[in-house]
């Protein structure tokens, strides 16, 4: 992911310039007199805009269309259910693609430039310690303002307090918080992140130190009967928070402060950030929910959400419609983001934007965007993950929902849940454009010895495995840390190991799979499936398909150094 919407998002600065400035600024010929407005009829506009518009939509459609067309697939051929609400459906999946396709070329137009100008200039004006205060702050900004982080908040009310009733607190009363504690972590990465830029650091102790206290309050949650139901949330929140807004802009501001200490240019110089902003966020929210275990106990938590739903509700205003909601959410996510860079730029660097009408525009479109997306969430990838998710177990046991369940006895119904969740993974990973980018890269710096289609499958086959165990562990109902844990040690075993080129791109690996379409969706089906065989929770399947792909790049790495060892002995013996 890092290095397709940097990719992304430079080519896109370059053709913004070589565009805007020409068309839009007041521009002046070589006799000093300003050009002549071009005059466009309508309909030569839209001919010059939907090839523009097109590209976008089209990104975006290739992300959704074939996980979307997969899961009602499925749903009708295998499960025997119909589509529920399927115009809603299909409304709520254009609203997506519209959303992201709007945000992102938003995001490349008008929040982009900020995080450029800022990263170049903020160095050269500011000592390093407000630089890291304003990086710092900056992290929880992004956090907001990334289109799935939305999700963790849309699925509270499906947990069932009695069973998990400190994951109900934090989803519900402690929403805010949690949003603002990952928030934290992001920063605190940004800023490790932007001093390892500066400094030089090696990944693998930065790693290492990470992971120590998260594996310690993680066992401290895990031997407490009511903190283990947070875990999954916890380690999910990792996955959540490298999308295409943090990445890109945290990435572009740690570069260019790197670039004006003289420090930047190295090939792998974008590498180890998403790491950082996975690992975080995780021990943020473990110490988030053990604060709450302090303050409140379960008694009181579940005494709480029963009075909550015995009250009568009143007639809702027009301010509790859904889709009104959606509106001031995206709002909210975006502006305070706009106004802390502003205030950066114009007070604290005193500096202007070389192009304002086009960044107006494009922070607009952000705007715009994320309220779309918004929309589109809650009534399109929420629901037919969640949709899918509930009718899942008609495979193999009787459900409420399915007439014909259960469809298959209980050992075929379970290969094809799991084998539906592994496919799941595979082809949403291949489909992801950023892997595309990420093998090129990876090839480029190994010299060809790591081909692109051997980064590509081992990617997309690790996150296919951490799918498929994140759906047995809902399914079957064992200890997600039991699965957990010995696969992050093994995958601190391989780093050990392992070449420092390797480990910058393989613990990154795991945000290709992290974007804005398959986050809510897993998510949803997870809580989905959950909720229909009486789980205690859905959480956990995006933490397993993060460091499943880990795992899997390391182990390759590990197997080409051998191969490349043996055909040096070949060649000199």
């Amino acid at each position: 992911m890092p290095v397709r919407y940097s990719q992304y998002l430079n080519a896109a600065a370059v053709r913004h310039r070589s565009v805007s400035y020409n068309a839009l600024a007041p521009n002046v010929d070589g006799r000093g007199q300003k050009p002549e407005r071009i005059s466009l009829s309508f309909n030569q506009a839209i001919e010059l805009l939907a090839p523009y518009c097109g590209l976008r939509v089209i990104e975006q459609l290739k992300a959704v269309a074939p996980l979307a067309a997969y899961l009602m697939l499925f749903q009708l051929m295998v499960l025997r259910h119909p589509v529920d609400s399927a115009l809603t459906l299909c409304l709520g999946l254009i609203a997506v693609v519209i959303g992201l396709a709007v945000f992102m070329e938003g995001l490349s137009t008008g929040l982009m430039p900020f995080g450029n100008i800022i990263g170049d200039n903020l160095p050269k004006k500011a000592s390093m310690f407000v630089v890291l205060v304003i990086i710092g702050i900056l992290g929880v900004g992004v956090t907001f303002a990334e289109p799935a982080i939305g999700a963790l908040q849309a699925f509270g009310s499906s947990v069932d307090v009695v069973k998990a009733p400190y994951l109900y607190e934090l989803l519900n009363n402690w929403a805010l918080p949690l949003v603002l504690m990952v928030g934290a972590g992001v920063g605190i990465a940004a800023i490790l992140g932007t001093v390892r830029f500066v400094r030089g650091w090696s990944l693998k102790p930065m790693i290492y130190g990470a992971i120590f206290p998260v594996f310690l309050l993680t066992l401290y949650a895990w031997f407490d009967p009511n903190l283990r139901s947070v875990l999954g949330l916890a380690w999910d929140c990792g996955a959540v928070t490298t999308g295409p807004v943090t990445v890109p802009l945290v990435l572009s501001l740690g570069i260019g402060i790197a670039n004006a200490a003289g420090k930047g240019g190295s090939s792998l110089s974008g590498f180890g950030v998403v790491t950082m902003a996975s690992l975080f966020p995780i021990l943020a929210v473990l110490i988030l929910a053990i604060f709450v275990s302090f303050s409140i106990t379960p008694d009181e938590i579940i005494a709480a959400a029963k009075t909550a739903s015995n009250v009568v509700v009143e007639q809702p205003s027009i301010w509790d419609q859904t889709p009104l909601v959606e509106i001031v959410l995206g709002v909210r996510a975006i502006l305070p983001l706009v106004l802390f860079l502003m205030f950066v730029l114009f007070v604290v660097l005193k500096s202007t934007l070389p192009n304002k009408m086009v960044t107006v525009y494009g922070l607009t479109l952000s705007i715009v965007g994320m309220c779309i997306f918004n929309i589109g969430l809650t009534y399109g990838l929420g629901a037919i993950g969640s949709q899918t998710g509930g009718v899942l177990p008609a495979a193999f046991m009787q459900i409420p929902v399915s007439e014909s369940s259960p469809i298959f006895n209980i050992v075929t119904g379970l290969t094809i849940v799991i084998g539906f969740a592994f496919i799941l993974g595979f082809g949403a990973t291949l489909a992801e454009p950023a892997l595309n980018a990420l093998g090129l890269t990876v090839q480029e710096l190994t010299n060809g010895a790591f081909k692109k289609s051997m980064l590509m499958y081992s990617v997309a086959g690790g996150v296919a495995v951490g799918i498929a165990l994140g759906v047995s562990k809902v399914v079957l109902g064992f200890d997600l840390m039991k699965v957990l844990l010995p696969l992050y040690l093994l995958g601190l075993v391989l780093t050990i190991f392992s070449t420092e080129e390797f480990v910058n791109v393989a613990w990154d690996s795991a945000g290709v799979t992290t974007g804005p379409v398959t986050v809510p969706l897993v998510l949803a089906m997870g809580l989905g499936l959950g909720n229909a065989v009486s789980a205690i929770d859905g959480f956990g399947i995006l933490s397993l398909a993060s460091i499943c792909p880990i795992v899997a790049v390391l182990t390759m790495g590990l197997v080409i150094k051998m191969i490349n060892k043996k055909t040096e002995h070949a060649v000199t013996g």
